[in-house]
């Protein structure tokens, strides 16, 4: 029996652009559900611009919904009321960035208790011995020590849920795969769930049990990481694994940039955003957008030809 550890509803967010007398509204995220089970690992993965970062700003609270809610243990997050609230929602679900140099602090421990808090996240992520990372300046670390030194800020909060947004993205490949394989160890010896952003579908197939497919600002696709990539039901993700036909190469969202033209997400017109770049796309798809829907098996597609 699975659990529900945080789902949304309708997550959008917009933003206003242009001068005063030209406002225009960018659809960073529309209408997106998504969920997150206790102990999974889910993997967003999109272009830039695509609105996955957007999303993991949201589940952070550093943006507020324009529309939707957020879900978190069954509770709504726009009941949240008051600093502690926010501060403990915040240490429940922390977010390690592509290059972190944030501290360790818990205010609520003494000096004694916050060293030796430190020594046991930095073990748990693998800088052993802990004095010897400690004692450095982010600056004397390597890039991959430094993005465990992240797992290990959010690790010392005690998080259920871990949004790790583009955590490999500049490190080096050869280094790639250990931070990797430090996310699934976090999983089985810590509990924690993650929600790892990526614009790499490799590094999905390699450590998520789910992928989500997102798309100038819509979830196009969902499912079971190995369905997804093996059947994908939206032409968008058939043609980001058509790119590369090998299983075992590495197959990048970046392969289908230069195949039409770019998704209108400023004051965009109902209908498909992906339309204009769709081999399949029907007369429907310009004026009807499509909804994310059921396809049996844990799959959803938003499309109209899916099937």
């Amino acid at each position: 029996m699975t659990e529900t550890l945080l789902r949304t509803e309708g997550l959008t967010r917009h933003f206003r652009v242009g001068k005063m007398m030209s406002r225009q509204t960018l659809h960073a995220v529309d209408g997106v559900d998504l969920s997150i089970e206790r102990g999974e690992i889910v993997a967003l993965v999109g272009e830039s611009g695509s609105g996955k970062s957007t999303i993991a700003r949201l589940l952070a609270l550093v943006y507020e919904p324009t529309r939707g809610e957020i879900w978190f243990e069954g509770r709504p997050l726009s009941r949240l009321r008051g600093r502690r609230s926010r501060l403990a929602y915040s240490a429940a679900v922390p977010m390690v960035f592509q290059d972190p140099y944030s501290s360790l602090h818990r205010a609520e421990l003494s000096a004694a208790q916050r060293r030796s808090e430190m020594n046991r996240v930095l073990e748990a992520v693998g800088l052993v011995p802990a004095a010897d990372t400690r004692n450095r300046f982010p600056f004397e670390l390597s890039g991959g020590q430094r993005q465990r030194v992240g797992f290990a800020q959010a690790l010392a909060l005690r998080p259920k849920l871990i949004v790790a947004d583009e955590p490999v993205s500049m490190l080096d490949v050869s280094i790639r795969v250990g931070v990797l394989n430090l996310m699934g160890e976090l999983r089985e010896q810590e509990g924690v769930s993650f929600l790892y952003i990526t614009h790499d579908v490799a590094s999905a197939r390699y450590l998520a049990d789910r992928v989500l497919v997102m798309y100038a600002g819509h979830l196009v696709e969902e499912g079971p990481t190995e369905d997804v990539l093996q059947q994908p039901k939206h032409p968008y993700t058939q043609l980001l694994v058509s790119a590369v036909p090998d299983p075992r190469a590495e197959l990048r969202l970046a392969d289908a940039r230069d195949v039409g033209e770019p998704p209108k997400v400023v004051d965009p017109k109902p209908g498909c955003r992906f339309r204009q770049r769709c081999p399949l796309a029907i007369a429907r798809c310009e004026t009807e957008t499509p909804q994310l829907r059921q396809l049996g098996d844990g799959r959803r597609a938003a499309c109209h030809v899916a099937d």
